[in-house]
């Protein structure tokens, strides 16, 4: 049967966009990849820290150029504010909000909602490959929403958890906003966990709408989680952070008066990867569809990726997926907006149900 000449057109911008770089919006975890991906965590670490060694040594300059105003010794007086001004810039920049400030210039900003550390990791030819997996757009859980598949993330891996590039973006972008919302709720007096909440209420808002599922009928657990974590990473980047029983340093101290990298401990180990964690995961960490998704997607997760998940994971049991589903509700103890359905599809109530 020959297809109308509008729909063979569309389509075949579907399958041109799955073999070209392709940045999106949503992802599919439920999907395996069918071989092994290559563990990028370090590589994506090392380019964050990269950045912010560059945002370090920009502040650094500037904050020795208005130390010279001061003193009176500064030749070019085109930088020169004054002495209260200058004091009050040396202030702002030696402060934790310059130095976030900078760091998401350089990875999460970009036209919304792409970033720059998003079509970095989309381009960029890592070390060890295969870096990346994109389902083909029959075998894509959004088959009848074709619209979805054309803004789908690959999936990558970073410290042994798998989710959609998507989530980066969010970690270093929404992430932001989520810092920003707290930092100005703070400062008009709110109270730390009040203040949390009101960045939280903003991501759920978000997820019902231009997030999530008033554009693509997709309300993303997993993408509040990437909010919530990087509200953290940003706020911790000059102060320690307790996650669970452990206490992560600063990634960054004041030393006489200019910003160092800390060098407590393994980079790797303190700066990216104690947010990674399987609440990026979609398959693992449930997303809410909406109805007119839900039947093609069940079905499709039941048809495709239960045979995946079984072959893959032979040991695998309910109980063990409902636990881990059951856990990534919260992040050690804390609430960064998880909302429950009885409407989820997940693997344990598709692929075991009887």
């Amino acid at each position: 049967m020959k297809c109308p000449p509008l729909i063979c057109a569309f389509l075949s911008l579907v399958f041109l966009a799955n073999s070209i770089v392709c940045f999106g919006f949503e992802t599919d975890q439920y999907d395996l990849p069918p071989v092994p991906l290559a563990d990028i965590g370090d590589e994506v670490s090392d380019h964050a820290m990269k950045a912010l060694v560059e945002v370090v040594a920009g502040i650094n300059a500037e904050i020795a150029i208005r130390r010279r105003c001061l003193e009176g010794t500064q030749i070019e007086r085109k930088h020169c504010d004054g002495p209260g001004e200058d004091k009050k810039r040396i202030e702002y920049l030696t402060s934790n909000d310059a130095v976030a400030r900078e760091l998401y210039k350089k990875l999460g900003s970009g036209f919304f909602p792409l970033t720059k550390v998003g079509w970095w990791i989309n381009t960029h030819k890592f070390h060890d490959q295969p870096a990346r997996y994109k389902t083909s757009y029959a075998e894509s859980i959004f088959v009848l929403l074709p619209t979805n598949y054309l803004t789908i993330s690959p999936t990558i891996r970073m410290y042994g958890t798998e989710f959609g590039v998507d989530k980066v973006e969010h970690f270093f972008q929404q992430g932001y906003t989520y810092y920003k919302i707290y930092e100005d709720a703070a400062a008009k007096g709110m109270r730390p966990a009040d203040a949390t909440k009101k960045a939280v209420k903003w991501g759920k808002t978000s997820e019902r709408t231009f997030y999530g599922s008033l554009v693509s009928g997709v309300f993303s657990n997993a993408d509040l989680y990437a909010n919530y974590a990087g509200m953290r990473f940003y706020q911790a980047l000059t102060k320690p952070l307790k996650i669970g029983d452990v206490t992560r340093p600063p990634v960054l101290a004041l030393k006489n008066g200019s910003w160092k990298i800390n060098e407590t401990g393994d980079t790797h180990q303190m700066f990216i990867r104690p947010f990674i964690s399987e609440h990026l995961n979609e398959a693992l960490n449930p997303s809410i569809f909406s109805f007119y998704l839900r039947p093609s997607i069940r079905h499709i997760v039941k048809k495709r990726a239960c045979p995946q998940w079984t072959k893959e994971f032979p040991t695998l049991k309910i109980a063990d997926l409902e636990a881990t589903s059951k856990r990534l509700e919260q992040w050690n103890g804390e609430d960064y907006g998880f909302t429950k359905s009885r409407k989820f599809i997940t693997i344990p109530n598709t692929c075991f149900a009887e």
